[in-house]
């Protein structure tokens, strides 16, 4: 079910009238919708896989009712092992068998001997590399003792499949998130109004920003050998606004969801691309996954405590991991290791924690050098996210050769004068409500008219330019 989708404008009203009308003096039962509410969200794509969140809810669950009752550290060990290789053997399977056959494949094709591949029509779960990391966080969190093992099903299974961000994050900490379930909730008015004004936006980047950029970054990426370099330069602008669009606008909607149901989710976004280095641009984009990937890989690998060499080990293994995790594809590992390149001086020098305020702090507009920073940072974004969208590794070199060469027979390309302004729009809003939790949050600020007048023309651009109905790309992750 997508959230700009009829389905689900009905679906929404529906179970919030139940949640706070029916429900809401028995917290119990509150859960109990949520999850029953979570799995016909998510059995809307292909009802088969919520056997999968099913078993994955029962296996962590069982495993920490383990923990709690195991003193013996070599069998909590051995618990703790033991849900970390099926939760990520599920996605192993699903999401890597293929990718790793054609790859063995290719190798031996490599030195000359040709091997038959026994591949299987193998469907992508949505949403299993989000779901899965989430279980992952309550396990690990247990085993460290940061938190208490639940005992209630109902609440560990709403934790787990939470339709707001069940299918493409924010990955949510079982520290954050799972207490919330224990406790009565009350519905709030502000923060109620506080959701919609989120839902909004995000609608407003997906719907428009990323429907809309996706169609000419299609257009360009599918036959980039017929556009010019000032077109395939532009394809890949496009591409780098429909992702950003595509993601924080679904993470948007998803936070602002929780909102109507008394629950708070970590930020995921935070206008990355205003960040002034490589560094601060990771700390921005995606911080639930990036988060993830500090705490439970890159601090237990060793983190920053030894020496240059460790550093930097630790600092590619966390990119590389983070590429694979997007994808079965070289490109995405490739993404990860360009991305890890870009951050290399900036760790060498020990300046990687150099930009953690707000650009342009306590001004209107950024000076010279900030300006500078911010498009070298973006330039260099643009440049790994044509690897990302690319379809292969050919296809992502050869991009970039015809950007740099040229082409001699051009196919004419023009797109809709208003899409410019919009980006613009969208870049302007977001400047300035770069100090927030997302970019509207305080508009209750200005008269009511004018805040009014806004909501009402987001909702008109809404109507009139929405782009061609496109999944959410982080679905296929």
């Amino acid at each position: 079910m997508l959230f700009n989708s009829i389905d689900f404008a009905v679906f929404l009203p529906i179970v919030f009238v139940l949640y706070w009308f029916i429900c809401q003096k028995n917290l119990r039962l509150q859960n109990f919708l949520i999850v029953v509410a979570s799995y016909l969200f998510y059995g809307w794509w292909d009802w088969r896989f919520l056997s999968l969140i099913l078993f994955s809810t029962l296996v962590d669950y069982s495993i920490g009712r383990l923990l709690k009752n195991e003193i013996n550290n070599g069998k909590r060990k051995l618990y703790l092992w033991l849900s970390i290789i099926i939760n990520l053997g599920f996605l192993g399977f699903f999401k890597y068998y293929n990718f790793f056959v054609h790859s063995f494949t290719d190798a031996f094709s490599f030195f000359g001997k040709e091997i038959q591949p026994n591949t299987l029509n193998i469907i992508l779960p949505v949403g299993i590399s989000f779901y899965t990391f989430q279980t992952l966080s309550y396990t690990i969190d247990v085993y460290k003792k940061k938190l208490e093992p639940t005992k209630n099903l109902i609440a560990f299974a709403a934790f787990v499949s939470f339709f707001p961000q069940l299918v493409a994050g924010p990955i949510e900490r079982a520290t954050n998130l799972l207490p919330q379930f224990y406790n009565k909730r009350v519905f709030n008015y502000h923060q109620a109004i506080l959701g919609l004004r989120q839902i909004l936006w995000g609608l407003f980047k997906k719907v428009i920003i990323a429907d809309n950029c996706a169609t000419y970054a299609n257009i360009i990426f599918n036959d980039h050998t017929d556009y010019s370099s000032g077109n395939l330069i532009l394809g890949a602008i496009f591409f780098t606004f429909q992702i950003y669009g595509d993601f924080s606008g679904y993470s948007d909607i998803a936070i602002g969801t929780s909102r109507l149901f008394g629950f708070n989710l970590m930020q995921n976004f935070a206008f990355p691309y205003f960040s002034r280095d490589i560094a601060e641009f990771w700390r921005r984009w995606h911080i639930s996954l990036s988060t993830w990937f500090r705490d439970y890989l890159y601090i237990p690998l060793g983190g920053s405590k030894g020496g240059m060499k460790m550093k930097i080990r630790n600092t590619f293994i966390i990119f590389l991991v983070s590429g694979f995790w997007h994808g079965a594809n070289w490109t995405f590992i490739i993404w990860g290791l360009l991305n890890a390149l870009y951050f290399l001086p900036l760790l060498l020098r020990n300046k990687n924690r150099l930009n953690t305020n707000n650009v342009a702090q306590d001004r209107w507009l950024p000076n010279l050098k900030e300006t500078t920073q911010i498009a070298i940072t973006f330039t260099l974004t643009v440049f790994a996210w044509i690897f990302f969208r690319a379809n292969s590794v050919h296809n992502a070199f050869d991009y970039i050769l015809h950007i740099f060469k040229g082409n001699s027979q051009v196919v004419p390309f023009s797109v809709p004068t208003e899409l410019p302004f919009l980006i613009l729009m969208l870049l302007i809003i977001e400047w300035l409500g770069r100090s927030s939790q997302f970019a509207i949050e305080r508009i209750n600020v200005l008269p009511k008219y004018l805040r009014w007048s806004f909501y009402y023309g987001i909702i008109l651009i809404l109507f009139l330019f929405a782009g061609q109905e496109q999944e959410f790309i982080y679905f296929q992750f």
